[in-house]
């Protein structure tokens, strides 16, 4: 189990923009790796009410269940664990619940029963990351719902002098500033539209 705090900055980009900006910091297709992300909560959205999240993430044979949380100040709290396959495949497939120790650990703490969750569905990410200015920067094309999105995210370890940076290179790349919402919302809201 890990935890930690995260704090990103996010912008929305367009196609367009997304394209030029893997051309300006030589990116190809080899440098991008794919992230799977299932999502889930209750019947209620008792996470959602709380601005938390749940995902398991498959990257590379790696299947790691995640908890964002609202931190105190700035960013969100992850508490995260590492599942096996089977057992990942096994809450897929509707057969098991959560067994992931510290995350059922910190849902109980809300007064939610992981037996509630349910999967509310699957966004696919490719992502590429480079160190930028004691950063790193964060290139993802998503697919969810009949949807495709492109994003940039700026995760640092210092929110005043990240939040800086984060808009200076916005301003060097001529890229208006576009509010990101969370993945999860993006594609609830996707979802629900159809």
């Amino acid at each position: 189990m890990t935890q930690q705090l995260e704090i990103e900055f996010k912008n929305m980009l367009t196609q367009v923009e997304f394209t030029h900006l893997c051309t300006c910091f030589k990116i190809t297709d080899q440098d991008f790796h794919t992230q799977t992300n299932h999502y889930f909560d209750t019947q209620n959205f008792d996470l959602k009410k709380l601005q938390s999240g749940l995902r398991i993430r498959e990257v590379q044979n790696r299947f790691e269940c995640t908890l964002k949380e609202p931190a105190t100040g700035i960013g969100l709290i992850e508490t995260t664990d590492i599942l096996s396959k089977s057992h990942v495949q096994s809450i897929l497939d509707g057969h098991s619940v959560f067994h992931a120790n510290e995350v059922s650990k910190r849902l109980q703490s809300l007064k939610i029963d992981p037996n509630d969750l349910r999967i509310l569905g699957t966004l696919l990410t490719e992502r590429a990351e480079i160190e930028y200015e004691g950063g790193l920067l964060v290139f993802d094309h998503s697919h969810y719902a009949d949807t495709d999105d492109y994003e940039l995210e700026y995760e640092v370890s210092n929110e005043k002098a990240g939040k800086a940076i984060f808009e200076s290179f916005l301003t060097q790349y001529s890229i208006p500033r576009r509010p990101a919402d969370k993945k999860v919302a993006r594609f609830m809201s996707a979802v629900n539209k159809k």
